[in-house]
């Protein structure tokens, strides 16, 4: 065949005619026809993704407690609301195929869930956990960047935007997935009575997420709303998405003391302290506390779930240290491993560590803080010498590292 008679072998089209043609052993593909295969090759993958997410194993609530087990000490009581929830999420989605009479139109609604505790006591690490072993699409959003629309910051819709991304734009997929809304607390409006002024990220964020909590169409750019108002935008139905909402809430704790009619600082009867445990009143975290706090009554009652995470002390934190799956001791022992260098701590050496956290104020993010001041400088010039193999981590080690680099003036008071 000459050059002249070349042509595609699936649209037919002449090498005049297209960009490019090329040449297989008794036939010819153009530019054209290879696009279009390789849209099709997409498409293909995304129903078979899709397929892959839809069959799965229906993981029971224990199972679900038993992963976060192996990575999220304690907070028990968490861990179970979390797993429950998870769990009739994919019963709810899969109601549609299971019907125990022909008059059977009883429709369960979502119990959306709002996570309270301290900073540093899990909130995230539970959500990103979970995360790891959903067959779902899981996003994680920040209420802090989010504004009113028409203002500088992100509109609400950029919540499901994570989620869209996360299914790969498959909407099917995005519906029944699963939204994590971190730092929810910093969208509480300023005082408890309605604001007679705009709130943009206060108050209005507030009346904003309303729509998506509760279930409705939403329209989302997949590329931004305000730099490219152009655009198609992306239908995507909320009503199957489950809402993990979490914060710190700091100073609650004062709220909850009033409403309980105790101190949370103080002298009190032997009668109260049996009845009340002043060391750990989030426990005790209820719906009306949200709303005096700052949330408005909508959003509360969109968000039924309440849960709260125990403050870590001594003996929780050192566990986190050692025992979960991705334990900061086990990194940093696989950084060193790296080095061809064996890393170890003494009891006395993980005891400081903890210490040094509580007095820190910052939770289980403190003991990194205090790891990599602790390694730094052996980090920097053990990769170097080629005669150390072994570094072990003492107390008094610790002692002195802290030391070194004025960690005592870091404290806080």
């Amino acid at each position: 065949m000459s050059k002249q008679q070349d042509k595609c072998s699936f649209c037919g089209r002449g090498r005049n005619e297209v960009k490019l043609l090329i040449a297989g052993l008794n036939a010819y593909i153009c530019n054209e026809c290879t696009l279009q295969a390789n849209y099709i090759l997409k498409e293909e993958g995304a129903i078979a993704k899709s397929k892959i997410a839809t069959d799965f194993k229906l993981q029971k609530p224990n199972e679900i407690k038993h992963y976060l087990d192996q990575y999220v000490i304690g907070q028990e009581e968490a861990k179970k609301v979390l797993s429950v929830a998870v769990y009739n999420h994919f019963k709810r989605i899969s109601q549609k195929n299971y019907k125990k009479g022909a008059d059977d139109d009883v429709e369960i609604e979502k119990s959306n869930i709002i996570i309270v505790g301290e900073t540093g006591t899990g909130k995230t690490l539970m959500a990103r956990t979970i995360s790891k072993m959903l067959k779902v699409p899981f996003a994680i959003a920040d209420a802090t960047v989010l504004t009113e629309a028409g203002y500088v910051g992100e509109d609400v819709e950029s919540v499901i935007l994570r989620l869209l991304q996360a299914a790969d734009y498959n909407v099917k997929d995005a519906e029944r997935g699963i939204v994590f809304i971190d730092e929810i607390d910093k969208i509480a409006r300023k005082s408890d009575n309605p604001s007679i002024t705009r709130d943009v990220s206060g108050e209005g964020v507030q009346q904003a997420l309303l729509k998506l909590l509760e279930g409705s169409i939403v329209n989302v750019p997949p590329h931004g709303g305000r730099k490219h108002p152009e655009q198609d935008m992306i239908k995507v139905n909320t009503e199957n998405i489950l809402f993990i909402a979490g914060g710190a809430f700091d100073g609650i704790e004062k709220i909850i003391a009033s409403r309980l009619r105790t101190n949370v600082i103080g002298y009190s009867t032997k009668k109260e302290k049996e009845l009340v445990d002043k060391t750990n009143m989030m426990k005790y975290v209820s719906s009306p506390d949200l709303r005096k706090y700052g949330m408005i009554p909508e959003i509360v009652g969109r968000l039924p779930v309440v849960t709260f995470l125990n403050p870590l002390d001594k003996e929780a934190l050192k566990r986190i240290l050692v025992e979960p799956k991705n334990a900061l001791v086990k990194q940093f022992k696989r950084l060193f491993e790296m080095d061809n260098i064996e890393l170890s701590f003494t009891d006395g050496a993980l005891t400081t560590i903890v210490e040094k956290a509580i007095e820190f104020k910052l939770g289980a993010r403190g003991l990194r803080t205090i790891m990599e001041t602790i390694l730094n400088e052996d980090m920097f010039n053990l990769p170097s010498d080629s005669l150390t193999k072994e570094l072990k981590i003492t107390k008094s080690y610790v002692l002195e590292r802290l030391e070194k680099n004025n960690f005592g003036k870091l404290q806080v008071a």
